[in-house]
Order: structure tokens, then sequence, then C-alpha cells
């Protein structure tokens, strides 16, 4: 298959050189390495542990920090960019990369940011060094878990993992449910309430991000990962009991993280770019199938029956509204957004997670039945789709309810007098 590239999204104008050249990487590596594995990934629901570290190689799990440190100084829009390519051919390694990359912007491109004392900024140019050397320089590979089963990841409350702190350190209890890269990372970044005794009452404030690394005693990995779809993530259970991790392990220092995540909503987007991808794809597949091109598949034309143009042209304008504001709202991502910009960001959300899923059905049903076969990817593209919509921290549900508030609401008013 040719690279479309940025062309994709109509956008190639408003990318600058080092964009597009990341971007067509990603495309061409992608395309090269994981097209002819990743079946076998997807059924078994095993983690392409020989492929991911290439990607370190190309330079990849870098290109988000700081030139300063040796990365190439990517800011938010070209990882968005970058990850919808490999969401293109295969979604869970996008969501994968997303985890790794995601430690690299809070760290990096979101914290430069951001305002800070010259104290802090010092003490986080220090302790952020150690993390980019052990990237850069011997392949780490970091994980962010999220979910906890509870309100904190949708930003409800406090987390329910904790670091109690010591003279030392802190001493970490919990437990991260689909904890993407799950036993394959080298270190999870470990977002937890930081309590000053055990029975410190637990703040969102006091929220602390650290650096557990997955060879301490006390990390361990659990239970079985055989979902629906994206299933290469292998996001099994991470469980830390009593885990020591001393205080130079921060990836933030205190109070940062909790600042950062109010100041930078558009950051919690970055699960979009994988489904922004296979959105694509499943417009791609139909395109190809219709027209007797797809691989694998007998060279016969589909494409003549005035119902399949039809659905076609349904499938391409839910794609480029889809796209479109997708592209506006990863545009304009900065700190403090205004009121439009971060409704727009829940509705850019809510936008392509429920239609992704919406041109999967189409997908399918105009291709018609081989095109579900197991040999072709037009399957695997639906079961991915449909995962989208469920994912913390803005489910589609919670971005339903953020925008209905925040259309009706302005900051502070209540119905109460």
């Amino acid at each position: 298959m040719k690279y479309i590239g940025p062309d994709f999204c109509n956008i190639t104008t408003l990318l600058t050189d080092e964009e597009l050249l990341i971007q067509k990487t990603a495309n061409e590596f992608v395309t090269k390495e994981f097209i002819p594995l990743v079946n076998e990934y997807y059924e078994k629901g095993s983690f392409p542990v020989d492929l991911i570290p290439k990607m370190g190689e190309l330079g990849f799990f870098g290109a988000t920090l700081p030139k300063k440190y040796g990365g190439r100084d990517a800011d938010l829009k070209t990882y968005m960019l970058a990850a919808s390519e490999i969401g293109r051919y295969c979604g869970a390694t996008a969501l994968t990369f997303n985890m790794h990359v995601s430690s690299c912007l809070w760290t990096g491109y979101l914290a430069d940011n951001l305002e800070m004392d010259d104290e802090k900024r010092n003490e986080h140019n220090n302790l952020r060094g150690m993390h980019y050397e052990r990237i850069l320089k011997k392949g780490s590979i970091y994980a962010q878990p999220f979910s906890e089963g509870n309100a904190s990841a949708a930003g409800k409350s406090a987390f329910g993992t904790t670091a109690l702190r010591t003279d030392k350190g802190w001493i970490i209890n919990g437990k991260k449910i689909f904890a993407s890269l799950s036993g394959h990372a080298n270190y999870y970044g470990v977002l937890c309430t930081e309590l000053f005794s055990e029975n410190s009452p637990p703040s969102r404030a006091n929220t602390m991000y650290v650096a557990v690394p997955s060879s301490q005693e006390g990390v361990r990995v659990e239970g079985e990962w055989d979902p629906l779809g994206m299933r290469g993530t292998v996001s099994r259970t991470l469980i830390f009991e009593n885990v020591f991790i001393p205080f130079n392990e921060q990836l933030m220092p205190r109070g940062i993280y909790y600042n950062a995540a109010k100041q930078w909503p558009h950051m919690f987007m970055t699960l979009t770019p994988s489904y922004v991808g296979l959105a694509q794809a499943c417009y791609d597949f139909t395109v190809r199938y219709l027209r007797g091109e797809q691989p694998g598949m007998p060279p016969i034309k589909r494409r003549m029956y005035p119902t399949k143009q039809l659905t076609v042209a349904q499938m391409k304008i839910i794609l480029e509204q889809t796209k479109a504001i997708w592209f506006q709202s990863i545009s304009e991502a900065k700190p403090n957004p205004s009121k439009d910009q971060i409704m727009r960001a829940w509705s850019a959300q809510y936008s392509v997670m429920e239609n992704v899923n919406e041109i999967a059905r189409l997908a399918i049903r105009t291709c018609g039945g081989q095109s579900m076969l197991k040999s072709q990817p037009l399957e695997r593209f639906y079961r991915d789709s449909r995962c989208g919509a469920l994912m913390l921290p803005w489910t589609a549900e919670l971005c339903l309810d953020m925008i209905g508030k925040g259309a009706l609401y302005e900051h502070g008013e209540s119905d109460e007098n």
C-alpha cells in the first residue's frame, strides 16, 4: 500500500517539515514492520516484544523530549499526528506508544509551558534528566498506568494508589487496572496520592507522579488479558505492595502534576490518535475492497452499485467531519484554554470515539461477508473501534456530561439559590 501520509487530513500545508518527517517515518515503520505480524499478535493477545524496541531505535520514544536532552522537541500536535499514522495499521501499538509518550509529554512539552518558580524549575530539570537518559541511552520504556476502577481517573476523586512519605522516599501501595504495557515497560509512571501519615485524608491536590521500576520488589502483574479489542496492548492489572521508591524517582516535583492536569486538558485527548487512524483505515479498506485492490482478495470490482457508492459517501462525510474538529482541537492545545476550546476538545473526543465505530460499522455493511474474515483487517478494526468510547479519563458519557454542563453553566454557578 502506498504512503498517503498527512494528505489524508488535507493538512499538508499546515505542517512543518519536522512534523511531516516524523509522520512519514511513523507510517513507513508500521507498514514495513507491523503489517506482516499484526494479526499474530492480535489473535494471541500478546505484546510485540521484538518490534517495539525498533521504535526506540528510530527515535520515536524520545521524539517529544526537549532538544537540550537529545530529543526532537516534538509538541503535542506532532505526537498526535504521528500516532494517528500508527493507528491506521495497528491501533493497539498506537495506544501503547501513547502510554510511553505521555510520560515524556507531561514532563517535557507540557511542563515547559507551565509557570514554575526558579526553585521548582531547577528541581524539575534535575529530576527529568535521569529519566530522559534512561530513555535515550538505555532504550527504557515508560508506561503510564492510570485507571483504578474508581472515579480517580476521571478526576473526580483522589487516586486510590497511595505513596506514604518516609525519611528517604515513599512506600507505594495500590492497584492499577487496564494498565497497558504491564510486564513489558521498564518503568511505570504511577499517579498516586501522597500521604504524610497513615491517617492522612487523601486529596487530589497531593497527587504525585513517580517512576516505579518494574523490577522493584513488591511490583507484580496479575490476571489474564483476553479483551474484545486492542488486544496487543496487554493491559493487565498492576499491583504495588509496600514498594519503596526514593525521592529522586519523581517524574514531576510535588504539586506540578495537579496543576498541569488542570491547565492542560488537551493532554487527556492523547488516546484519540489511535482511533482517528482506525477511522481512516476503515475508509481506506472500503475503497480498496470496492475497487478490487485489497491485498489477499480477488480483484473483483464492486464499486458500480449505487448503494455502495452512497455508503462510501456517508463514510467520507463522517470521516472528514471527525478529522476537522480533531485537527482544530489539537492545533489550539495550550495551557489554560478558553471555555470554547475546552468544549471543542470534549466534542472532538466524543466525535472521534463514536464516529470511528460508525465508520467501521458502515464499512462491514457495505463490503459484505468476505470483509469479516480474520484474514482481513476490517474485523480487527471494528473490534478495536468499539473500545474507544469506554476509555478514561474522557469516556463518551463523561464528554456528553461535561459538554452539557459547560454549555448551560458558567464556572461557579449552581441552582441552589
